[in-house]
């Protein structure tokens, strides 16, 4: 319990007022890309899809049908996107969503940070966020899938490899 109450403790997340018609918590962060960046976090689920495609194909993700995105999208748990704001404009710069069986476990998915804002806490943050919604929607059981070259990141998050020697396993059509 010492890495939840150390993941969630001293909340840096203030609300905005100065965002009409976007609710979201700020974050007062200063990043490389922009000393003067102030970084939102938001649930609000109204994302547009080719500002997402856009973000994913900033890191090489092979593309997806939009009408599978709006689907899964519509269909998750919860919904985390991650904005970089500049006087009232606003650039998707970090995404993430999960699903859930509304009451003891939740998958995350989709964990995407902009090339500009990453290794400088920003998926870390991202994460923080999300594990904090999660956990405050009473959620215990929280997982993710992950490719091998990110596994130490969400190590040092406190996830583990394989807790209790579970192996995941897949089906997948012909």
């Amino acid at each position: 319990m010492v890495f939840w109450k150390k993941l969630f403790s001293n909340s840096e997340a203030v609300t905005n007022p100065e965002i009409t018609n976007f609710e979201g918590e700020l974050l007062k962060v200063e990043t490389e890309h922009n000393p003067q960046a102030r970084i939102l976090f938001s649930t609000e689920r109204d994302i547009d899809l080719y500002e997402l495609e856009t973000l994913c194909d900033r890191v090489s993700w092979a593309r997806r049908p939009l009408r599978k995105v709006k689907k899964a999208i519509q269909h998750s748990f919860l919904v985390v996107s991650m904005w970089e704001v500049k006087g009232k404009r606003k650039r998707l710069i970090g995404f993430a969503r999960a699903t859930s069986d509304h009451a003891f476990n939740a998958t995350i998915w989709d964990v995407v940070i902009d090339p500009d804002f990453q290794n400088q806490g920003m998926g870390k943050a991202m994460m923080k966020y999300t594990i904090k919604k999660l956990r405050s929607a009473d959620i215990s059981n929280i997982t993710l899938f992950a490719d091998p070259q990110v596994v130490d990141f969400y190590r040092r998050l406190g996830f583990i490899v394989d807790p209790e020697g579970i192996k995941g396993m897949f089906w997948y059509p012909d």
